[in-house]
């Protein structure tokens, strides 16, 4: 079987993303990596087609230096990719970005689409669902666990409570949450071998693709003010009532 991985460069994942003047995340210029969460649909990728049989192919969109995220995912083991990069692109939103990698999924063969839940620097949630309404797919999300038979896919759908059983004849679309098995480190082969990997690289008339302005825009930015120190009460006649005071200003009751 083939499976597509959706995967995104982030820069700085172990921190806070910096915002240029424009108020976009600066992305090149800095240190930046494979989204962590897309490691996970990456992982259960390679282990379903070491299970079946096929290859697994990663789509990225992104500028030059996106790069990097496909050649991890290329030293983990994945087969071959595709990086669209196009200027008109900076400052896409998650529907421009869906539209996009929609495009570019469809190009290729695949039985199955696997993407992370959300990306640390955007953290919409959303990409995964509208990638699957504009490829007519029905969607799996939040799968700590995915499993394919009998032209089926099965995925364990985290909930708050435990997982629901959650199943769609292929082709499909499931996003696979970081409780999924852990992602392999790639090994000094798998980075020699990545180099030499075939990707691909398009832009927005490569694919077809017309309409490529963000349908939102962020006018300002500002840091969050920084949190003060806490109210220690002490176990005290007074302690209800004071507890009861800050709850109503902080309007939780």
């Amino acid at each position: 079987m083939n499976v597509t991985v959706c995967v995104k460069y982030v820069p700085n994942p172990q921190g806070t993303p910096e915002l240029g003047p424009d108020h976009l995340v600066v992305r090149e210029g800095v240190e930046g990596a494979l989204d962590p969460g897309d490691e996970f649909a990456v992982e259960a990728a390679l282990r379903l087609v070491e299970t079946h049989g096929g290859e697994v192919r990663v789509v990225s969109m992104g500028p030059e230096t996106a790069m990097s995220a496909v050649r991890r995912a290329f030293a983990m083991g994945a087969h071959t990719g595709v990086l669209v990069t196009d200027e008109a692109l900076r400052g896409a939103d998650a529907l421009t970005t869906a539209r996009v990698l929609a495009a570019a999924i469809g190009r290729g063969e695949f039985d199955l689409v696997l993407t992370g839940v959300e990306s640390t620097d955007g953290y919409t949630g959303t990409l995964a669902s509208s990638i699957a309404e504009l490829l007519d797919l029905p969607a799996a999300t939040f799968a700590r666990n995915v499993e394919v038979a009998n032209g089926r896919l099965r995925v364990e759908r985290q909930t708050e409570g435990g997982y629901d059983v959650v199943e769609a004849p292929l082709p499909a679309l499931a996003s696979v949450t970081g409780s999924a098995a852990e992602p392999r480190y790639p090994t000094l082969k798998g980075i020699m071998q990545a180099k030499q990997k075939p990707v691909g690289q398009v832009s927005l008339t490569d694919l077809g693709v017309e309409r490529a302005e963000p349908t939102q825009r962020v006018l300002s930015a500002e840091r969050a003010a920084e949190k003060g120190p806490g109210e220690v009460l002490e176990a005290d006649d007074a302690a209800v009532a004071r507890a009861a005071e800050l709850l109503a200003e902080a309007k939780v009751i």
